[in-house]
């Protein structure tokens, strides 16, 4: 049985005028450097917008990075209300096995509420680091690395200090992140299946990794926006809403001024980060889950883009403005003419004819090597072979070690979409007789690969729009294992 659907609403009926979605929409798409995905809006409790840029589609996972983070907070204030948990708990108190490890006077007075606001002590990432001292065990080697100052008084982002609330989650309920999260906020927000990425011990990274819809980034938004109650019923204590969407964590430089201060300058919570205007939880490369307080909404979005700054941006010049404080009548064509322009949205197709002019046989069974001898944007890329079949032309692109193949057809149309492993949606073709450029869209996540093969000297580039943070082969990027909703 699918989750019931949020409830929907015309725009103006909510006190949305569309014509500022559309604006809205407009500047987004012309915005060189946003890819966007998905988009929903809701007020008061009722969704006004959404919409899905083709290929990308309402039902499909998408990767969301560092928002997961909001998801592992969320999980840690259902531990405190359990009574699980101490924020005033020295984080090493829940892992003994190594208090004869940890020697460092300001790592043994780290606080899960240190951990939890970013304010480790420590100055910076330290993930490599961390990785480095202790392979096995992230938390281990975090612990290990002495904070640069006491904890609680600097701010440093770091995914460490992330996945030792996670761990700490995992050791106090004796269950997976997705376990404890599925009967106390999963199913009764009415969200299904989700995909968590582990590290090699199979443990949810906590702080990255969780694939899920839009429409689950905009439930979780909307039950902090009515400060943790769903459908009558309370799920998330009203204090941990409100500890952890407020600012416990200085962000930006002392000396600049609050109308200079970008939205990563306004604060950190607890693995939510404060706003120009309300809060949001986000994630690399343009994963947003904004709520707005005074405006009683909430923004989800997923996207690819390098520059997020400009997405709150557009947002701010034309939502912002949009949401009046009571419906306006009269307002039915503007309510159609968004109604029609999210039905249709679409990503620009890539160029190119889905079959070389003149001499195609010159073609088959094509094989080429990286330029310059190496793929920079993916090391094990080794070789891109073109061959055509009886259903069209496919690129087969092949990964070291283990000679892995990635086959991709390429459909008459220029872009056909792929349930295999990973998910595609492949676009492009020929743009000369000895150009072929295949644009390939990793549907589960906000990366595009962009394949171009030269027949003159049979050779390849491939180079990433968004470059994927986790590593590993093509074949990874996408959902892990899927943990399907419970209860039929």
């Amino acid at each position: 049985m699918s989750a019931r659907p949020l409830p929907s609403s015309p725009p103006s009926a909510q006190g949305v005028d569309a014509t500022g979605v559309l604006a809205f929409l407009d500047a987004v798409e012309a915005a060189e450097a946003i890819e966007p995905h998905g988009l929903m809006i809701l007020r008061h409790g009722r969704v006004v917008a959404a919409g899905w840029w083709e290929p990308y589609t309402s039902d499909r996972l998408h990767l969301l990075y560092s928002l997961s983070k909001s998801f592992t907070s969320t999980a840690v204030g259902m531990a405190v209300a359990e009574g699980l948990i101490g924020l005033d708990d020295p984080v090493l108190s829940y892992f003994p096995e190594l208090d004869a490890d940890i020697t460092d006077p300001r790592s043994r007075a780290m606080l899960v509420r240190h951990v939890a606001a970013m304010a480790s002590g420590h100055r910076e990432e330290t993930y490599d680091r961390a990785h480095a001292l202790d392979p096995d065990d992230l938390v281990r080697g975090f612990l290990l690395l002495p904070p640069d100052r006491d904890p609680g008084t600097v701010f440093a982002y770091n995914q460490p200090a992330t996945f030792a609330l996670a761990a700490i989650v995992r050791r106090v309920t004796g269950e997976s992140l997705t376990s404890y999260l599925r009967p106390r906020l999963l199913d009764p927000l009415g969200i299904g299946e989700i995909a968590w990425l582990t590290d090699r011990s199979g443990r949810e990274l906590g702080f990255s990794g969780l694939h899920a819809t839009t429409d689950a980034i905009a439930r979780l938004g909307q039950l902090y926006l009515d400060g943790g109650v769903w459908e009558g019923e309370r799920l998330l204590s009203e204090e941990w809403v409100a500890e952890a969407t407020r600012a416990h964590t200085a962000t930006a430089a002392p000396a600049t001024a609050e109308a200079d201060r970008t939205d990563w300058e306004r604060g950190y919570g607890f693995q939510f980060w404060r706003s120009r205007h309300g809060y949001r939880g986000d994630g690399a490369y343009g994963q947003f889950c904004v709520v707005l307080p005074e405006q009683d909404a909430v923004l989800a979005m997923t996207a690819a883009t390098n520059d997020m700054q400009a997405v709150l941006s557009l947002a701010w010049e034309h939502l912002l403005p949009a949401f009046r404080p009571r419906p306006a009548a009269g307002r039915e064509d503007a309510d159609a003419a968004l109604a029609r322009r999210l039905a249709h949205l679409a990503l620009p197709p890539a160029p190119g004819a889905p079959a070389p002019p003149g001499r195609g046989d010159v073609w088959s069974g094509a094989g080429f090597t990286p330029r310059g001898g190496v793929c920079a944007d993916q090391p094990g890329l080794t070789r891109a072979v073109v061959t055509e079949g009886t259903d069209g032309w496919t690129l087969t692109l092949v990964e070291q070690p283990g000679d892995r193949r990635l086959e991709l057809p390429l459909g008459s149309d220029g872009r056909r979409t792929g349930e295999g492993s990973p998910p595609t949606a492949v676009g492009g073709g020929w743009t000369d007789a000895g150009t072929l450029a295949v644009h390939i869209v990793f549907l589960e996540t906000p990366h595009r690969l962009r394949v171009t093969c030269s027949l003159a000297d049979g050779t390849f580039t491939a180079r990433w729009d968004t470059t994927p943070l986790h590593g590993g082969p093509l074949r990874s990027l996408r959902a892990p294992r899927r943990t399907a909703r419970s209860g039929g």
